[in-house]
């Protein structure tokens, strides 16, 4: 089976224009394992269909899990709440169908009986819900907080959809004061068209942009160092 995947790119003279500003072209050129978070956003069986752009990320985010906890890193899993903070607002914005298809679209029960089958939580793992589409906001969700109580600087941001939740948490998390890294291709949206604009925001003005294979070169050389 062949999965779907997004046709990603920043555009040469967003690089350009970065690397003449600050002399490279990503800004976070190394990581600190213990300090570093994988955040999955919304890998959830409402989006994780078959032939989705989501179902086609599955395997960089496993890679990723996997590097992440071999290096003493922590995996935080997110999945929407049951219930929206907003009914009413979200009923007057998308009206009554679609709001109670978001409302529900998350699921009930435990977190981990929310996730994607492809995905197997640890212990160790945190499992968190948000009410919003950020994770990060302090309405939405306790993350941040949780995160920086545990030392954590950087946050690896992955999941669905990218032009909303994911860039809503790579945002917030931005300005929150965690080092964020936006993984092109374990992040999907619906087009490429939207994948692209997100990716294009947060390399210009909210974190470095960068592939699984690149994170996991990244990790290895930090375990190495560290090690």
């Amino acid at each position: 089976m062949v999965l779907k995947r997004h046709a990603w790119q920043i555009e040469p003279r967003e690089y350009a224009r970065q690397e003449e500003r600050r002399g490279r072209r990503f800004a976070f050129t190394s990581l600190t394992p213990a300090r570093t978070a994988l955040v999955v956003v919304d890998m959830i069986h409402f989006f994780v269909t078959p032939g989705s752009y989501a179902e086609g990320i599955v395997p960089n985010i496993q890679a990723l899990v996997a590097a992440v906890r071999a290096c003493g890193g922590l995996i935080v899993w997110v999945v929407p709440a049951p219930r929206q903070t907003y009914p009413e607002l979200a009923r007057e914005f998308f009206g009554e169908t679609i709001a109670e298809l978001y409302r529900t679209s998350g699921g009930e029960g435990p977190v981990e009986g929310r996730l994607a089958p492809d995905f197997v939580p640890e212990p160790q793992d945190l499992l968190i819900e948000k009410t919003s589409y950020s994770a990060f906001h302090p309405e939405s969700a306790p993350l941040a907080a949780m995160l920086k109580s545990r030392g954590v600087d950087t946050v690896l941001i992955t999941g669905t959809l990218t032009n909303i939740c994911c860039e809503s948490s790579a945002r917030d998390a931005c300005c929150s004061g965690f080092r964020v890294i936006m993984l092109a291709d374990a992040n999907a949206a619906r087009r490429d068209i939207d994948h692209n604009m997100a990716l294009y925001s947060v390399y210009r003005s909210f974190g470095d942009v960068r592939t699984t294979i690149e994170v996991i070169g990244l990790l290895d050389t930090s375990q190495a160092a560290f090690g």
